[in-house]
């Protein structure tokens, strides 16, 4: 490879053995402390990826994630997340990661060195030109990722990608890249870390912003959100009350009445 791979370099800190847990947890934080300055400087990579994405849902088309080991399973997280929070249908946004389900909880050994199976797992959810994919690779050089997103751009399909290399392999196939260098793990190699906080972060820019940008929320309240415990019933009935400067009792029936905000609210001023 002809480039510097910043997650593998050694780590700052050394004999991380014989050091007391506070000089360790201080350690941690201080590297902590330097990822969303390291995303600050990738704005402008992920507005233009947001803007695609955003683009791509509108015209009926679905969000992909693609990740091996920790990545793919930041991309299943953000992916599950969106349809309790924004209302959202559960196949709008999909995670995918190398070795199938199971690699959820337990790594499959040599997965992301498939750099076919990416593509067959898409075909496998009929991927088309509407939809876009984004592949997520700390190091930006995962086989299983590379390979799908280089079999999207022969079928047209958008790409972005979220890497914590400069000048990657996966960067070079990606229409839309992010590069996020966030520099030596606390532990070397360890990229779960600072990487993986820093990909956290900018899935949560991409969803977040996308489903605003869709209509998702009202004013700052999660309004389609899905009413699955107490804490959010309770959350929607005081959604009401204050939007709409009705009581309690109120609030609580007519969301037992129309089981979503949005549509509470809208039933109480066309009434």
């Amino acid at each position: 490879m002809d480039f510097t791979k910043t997650t593998e370099q050694d780590s700052h800190y050394n004999h991380l053995e014989q050091k007391s847990v506070d000089e360790l947890l201080k350690a941690i934080n201080n590297e902590d402390q330097s990822v969303p300055k390291a995303v600050a400087k990738a704005l402008p990579q992920i507005e233009l990826l947001v803007e695609k994405v955003v683009q791509q849902l509108k015209s009926g088309g679905r969000l992909f994630y693609m990740g091996a080991g920790t990545s793919g399973r930041l991309g299943i997280l953000d992916a599950s997340e969106c349809p309790p929070t924004f209302g959202v249908p559960h196949d709008l946004v999909i995670g995918l990661i190398a070795g199938g389900d199971s690699a959820i909880r337990k790594a499959v050994e040599f997965a992301e060195d498939d750099s076919e199976q990416g593509w067959k797992d898409l075909q496998q959810q009929h991927i088309n030109a509407k939809d876009i994919v984004i592949g997520i690779a700390a190091s930006g050089t995962t086989p299983y990722v590379i390979g799908a997103l280089k079999a999207c751009g022969a079928q047209q399909i958008p790409t972005g990608c979220i890497s914590c290399n400069a000048g990657s392999p996966l960067t070079q196939v990606a229409d839309l890249p992010i590069e996020v260098v966030v520099g030596p793990e606390v532990v070397t190699g360890s990229s779960r870390m600072k990487a993986g906080t820093a990909q956290k972060l900018i899935l949560n820019m991409i969803t977040t912003t996308a489903m605003i940008q869709l209509g998702r929320v009202k004013g700052n309240k999660m309004v389609d959100m899905q009413l699955s415990n107490h804490k959010l019933v309770n959350r929607g009935t005081q959604m009401l009350m204050n939007e709409l400067q009705i009581s309690e009792i109120e609030a609580k029936t007519l969301l037992d009445t129309h089981q979503n905000v949005r549509a509470a609210i809208h039933a109480f001023k066309n009434t």
